[in-house]
């Protein structure tokens, strides 16, 4: 399997995770649940994004103007 590969199946783990948290919070939001587990989820949830954002970059390629 070549890194674009690797990238790509990283990628989409990230973001399946990312929409698991989402749901998560949503629900958690409905049920009035504790504002720190919910603040640790939106945290991890931002760190998922950014992770997300590293690794799409490296699979853009750099596009000389």
């Amino acid at each position: 399997m070549d890194n674009i590969s690797v990238l790509r199946d990283k990628l989409e783990k990230l973001r399946q995770e990312h929409r698991d948290l989402d749901d998560t919070i949503r629900s958690l939001q409905l049920t009035g649940a504790d504002q720190m587990q919910l603040a640790r989820l939106k945290k991890r949830k931002l760190g998922l994004k950014d992770q997300m954002s590293f690794i799409e970059s490296k699979l853009i390629p750099d596009i000389i103007a």
